[in-house]
């Protein structure tokens, strides 16, 4: 039968090019994200990509002592458990490992130190570092700052270990897009975006008041702390932290530009060396505010100026009343005192003043405390004056303590004297320092002179008492 063609009419050969052009097409088409990987990559990736071979998982362990009730299988009243308690053999006592997580990012791949929290590390006994790549090492504590809640690691690499290199935190913007790295509840590198919604946040927890920290929208949990805040380029522009336990899907973060002075002065120091202006501040009374018409009625008095001190030099008088240092207001003492911890040793800083009825503004070139006056700062500060122990002095004031400076002078009108301190007493202890010597105790003066109050370790005979010094 010979072959034949059916006519097709246009209608139905329409049709039929259309589903044959559509079946063509199909196989033409790649499937979704084929050969598109490409155009998937968002700067988000990028920077991702450059960044997380730098951020590190922390790990900090520490152990906590815990009483344990040896009746507590009896059925005891919780009323004699109360009563017992204080008798109870230590031997019962239980130890319980603790273990801290939290971020950090590497700063200087050649020599191994690691940006991280303080607060992170606080009261640890061990901590480990855990790499991208799942390399481990042991840390060591370079420095630590609570005031700003940075701390510097070390770590001893055989090779050069990929680093970030720290962008700038002084051009931000506010909606631009951030991007933050972390390791919440231990689970290694996760990424979380958001948005700039403000800087120069303050932020005020149970016993500290933080300046200068940038808000973001995502929130930081304990495990993202230490972590990096990245912009849109994979710069670091700030440290993530997690300070802050009343907030929630919202974040802070240090700006990088405040975190480098006091990284240069972790390494260099192993603290962060305090500014020195040499003034003494008191709170502005809102009758002599009125009085003195200052402007908005806030601020606070010069008490006093150091001879010789920046401050001096610089031209502060007693009487100024201090309106705002840089672009912050200073409304109280404890304003002031916190701002000041900003700026470290050798930074130029612009106070703006009251005086005789004009504001005029004082630029004063801050430095180090110098040590040669700490002797002349603990007798103003504390009223004593001491001497290293000696085997002379140690039978002079028939001490047997070994270590310690033995107090020779003590102002009658002081508060140790009104405590009960005397001549011959021995000082171990100041706060969590131990005092060995006296170059011990002349640091840890200059160190803690901006604190309200002193717990002292003092050395009688062969018996020990701590007591609060109010300065």
């Amino acid at each position: 039968m010979p072959n034949t063609l059916m006519p097709i009419d246009k209608k139905t050969g329409r049709i039929l090019f259309a589903l044959v052009s559509f079946l063509l097409l199909g196989l033409t088409i790649p499937h979704p994200g084929y050969g598109l990987k490409s155009e998937r990559e968002s700067p988000v990736v990028r920077a991702v990509r450059k960044v997380s071979p730098a951020v590190v998982n922390i790990s900090s362990s520490y152990e906590i002592r815990k009483r344990a009730n040896p009746f507590s299988g009896f059925g005891m009243d919780p009323f004699f458990e109360e009563f017992f308690k204080d008798f109870f053999d230590p031997r019962f006592e239980r130890r319980q490992k603790s273990t801290s997580l939290g971020s950090g990012v590497i700063i200087d791949g050649k020599r191994g130190f690691i940006l991280t929290n303080a607060h992170v590390i606080e009261r640890a006994g061990k901590i480990k570092v855990v790499l991208q790549d799942e390399r481990e090492f042991e840390a060591t504590i370079v420095g630590a700052d609570p005031d700003s809640d940075l701390a510097v690691l070390k770590i001893d690499p055989q090779n050069l270990l990929p680093s970030i290199e720290m962008g700038s935190s002084d051009d931000l913007m506010i909606g631009e897009t951030v991007i933050a790295i972390g390791n919440p509840f231990g689970f290694s590198h996760t990424v979380t975006t958001g948005v700039i919604s403000a800087v120069n946040r303050s932020i005020r927890s149970e016993d500290k008041v933080y300046l200068d920290f940038i808000q973001i929208d995502a929130s930081i949990n304990p495990g993202n702390s230490g972590g990096p805040l990245l912009n849109i380029n994979g710069d670091l522009i700030g440290i993530n932290t997690a300070i802050y336990a009343k907030a929630q899907g919202i974040g802070f973060a240090i700006p990088i530009n405040k975190a480098k002075r006091i990284i240069s002065d972790l390494i260099q120091f192993g603290e962060v060396i305090q500014a020195w202006i040499g003034i003494t501040v008191q709170k502005l009374d809102a009758r002599l505010a009125g009085y003195l018409k200052v402007p908005g009625k806030k601020g606070v008095m010069i008490k006093a100026v150091e001879p010789q001190s920046p401050g001096n030099k610089a031209g502060l008088l007693e009487g100024d009343i201090i309106l705002a240092i840089g672009k912050k207001k200073i409304a109280s003492v404890r304003d002031y005192w916190s701002i000041k911890k900003t700026y470290a040793a050798g930074d130029s800083l612009k106070a703006r003043i009251w005086r005789a009825g004009e504001i005029k503004t004082v630029r004063v070139k801050t430095r180090m405390f110098p040590m040669e006056l700490a002797e002349d700062l603990a007798f103003r500060l504390m009223g004593i004056r001491v001497e290293d122990l000696t085997k002379r002095n140690r039978r002079h004031y028939r001490t047997t303590a070994r270590e310690g400076v033995v107090i020779s002078e003590i102002d009658s009108r002081s508060g140790l004297a009104e405590i009960g301190a005397r001549p011959g007493d021995v000082i171990r202890q100041i706060d969590d320092t131990a005092i060995e010597n006296k170059e011990d105790f002349k640091k840890t003066v200059v160190k803690y002179r901006q604190k309200r109050s002193l717990v002292i370790l003092l050395q009688r005979g062969d018996q020990g008492y701590y007591i609060t010094l109010k300065l």
